[in-house]
């Protein structure tokens, strides 16, 4: 039996955090997962697990505890998402997701109720729940304002030292910048390739070399996050042992080398648990058969194929990973026709003003679930009992400017596998 005469548990439509995380969960529940989906919002992610920073957004209030802005959101926006699953579950998947991606050697660090200040690279703080091993480090130059000193290259767009020292010259006066070449390369530089070059010791030594000068007399080194592809705590320890300093990456501008680094850690670690991924392949057609049963016809125009599932979790995202389409007449769901929730008026979707911190009414919308994840229809029943979905496609929230998109990716993603595991034990 080939992979397109299989019926499966499982069809996962999209390849951005919530398709991962929900292809994850189930797969390591003994599911029969089949995975479709283009290119998504993972492949631009800074790297950082944002679980709940700011509310509200109008005032920009940043908060140290997620947990206690989670309660704050929930009590004036009570369809958000986080109001149908509750702390405990939250938590637990976001400690299933960062085990998973730690036996994949990609390690996360952060405190259990708080969250973390970490720089950007437009030099800017952001406060975050889950930050990457290789960064951690940073951290802590950052809140004890230590000797820095912030390296960026010669050919490389996307990430300047002189701009972070010059955002945090006041606070932190101890934190200086160099600009120096890349070992064995001239020109413009990529992140991916700098990943791959950096993990060759040779080169390791090349650039510790380079900036020994100027590392005299700081006790931290802030890098791009450009230290290795599948193995960046190798090359971070390395650099530790060649510069005697601590090292810390900080994220480039998307599309940042964290991101890929996500996506192979995916790669990696699921087809080992039996997904089926339909990569690059999109959902041109879904119906839901008389058997009950989800049959999807998946690939591109003149080139596509059938594929069958028991279930579906529909984690397309929002307009950027084709969850949601911008239409003249409104916003639609374009897989399965589930009534979006939006403003009335498409004169209402956006603010006057583009920068304005409310940030825009459209930001808000998407579709209506329920306390299982499952859609539901203009009237408020549930479209299809086997039917899911998590992530940002969900309304009532605006996860950029809340500083909580991972968290509600892979909280829902969670839920909805959780209820399709239940059924399956009836």
């Amino acid at each position: 039996m080939n992979r397109y005469d299989t019926i499966y548990d499982v069809m996962v439509i999209g390849a951005g955090f919530a398709g991962m995380a929900a292809t994850l969960f189930a797969a390591e529940r003994g599911l029969k997962v089949a995975q479709t989906g283009a290119t998504g919002g993972i492949d631009f992610s800074t790297g950082f697990l944002d679980l709940m920073a700011v509310h509200p957004v109008a005032e920009g209030r940043y908060w140290d505890s997620p947990w206690d802005a989670i309660d704050a959101v929930i009590a004036e926006h009570p369809g958000h998402p986080y109001a149908r699953l509750g702390k405990d579950r939250i938590r637990t998947a976001m400690n299933d997701f960062t085990s998973f991606l730690q036996s994949q050697k990609l390690e996360y660090m952060g405190h259990e109720d708080r969250n973390t200040p970490i720089l950007t690279p437009a030099g800017t703080v952001k406060r975050t729940y889950r930050i990457p091993r290789t960064a951690w480090k940073g951290t802590e130059a950052l809140r004890d304002k230590a000797p820095t000193l912030i390296v960026d290259f010669n050919g490389l767009k996307g990430f300047s030292g002189r701009q972070i020292v010059e955002m945090q010259h006041k606070e932190w006066p101890r934190l200086k910048a160099v600009r120096v070449d890349f070992p064995g390369s001239f020109g413009e530089l990529y992140p991916e390739h700098m990943a791959w070059t950096l993990s060759s010791p040779d080169r390791c030594k090349e650039l510790a070399d380079s900036i020994a000068e100027h590392a005299k007399d700081v006790e931290y080194i802030g890098f791009p996050a450009v230290l290795g592809l599948n193995d960046p705590v190798r090359t971070v320890t390395l650099l530790e042992e060649l510069t005697g300093k601590h090292v810390f990456e900080i994220p480039t501008l998307p599309p940042s080398i964290t991101g890929p680094r996500l996506r192979a850690t995916f790669d990696r670690g699921l087809a080992p648990k039996g997904v089926c991924t339909f990569s690059q392949k999109m959902v041109l057609e879904a119906r839901r058969d008389e058997d009950g049963l989800f049959s999807f016809l998946i690939g591109v125009p003149g080139d596509a194929r059938t594929v069958r599932a028991k279930n579906a979790i529909l984690a397309s995202g929002r307009f950027f990973g084709k969850g949601l389409r911008a239409e003249r007449t409104g916003v639609v769901e374009p897989v399965f026709g589930i009534p979006v929730t939006q403003p009335e008026q498409r004169a209402d979707w956006h603010h006057p003003h583009f920068f304005d911190k409310q940030g825009h009414a459209i930001n808000m919308s998407g579709i209506e679930v329920n306390d299982s994840q499952q859609p539901l229809d203009a009237a408020g029943k549930v479209l299809h009992d086997n039917l899911y979905a998590a992530g940002a496609i969900q309304a009532h929230h605006d996860w950029m400017r809340m500083k909580c998109g991972a968290g509600i990716a892979i909280a829902t993603a969670y839920r909805a596998v959780e209820v399709i595991t239940e059924k399956n034990g009836e």
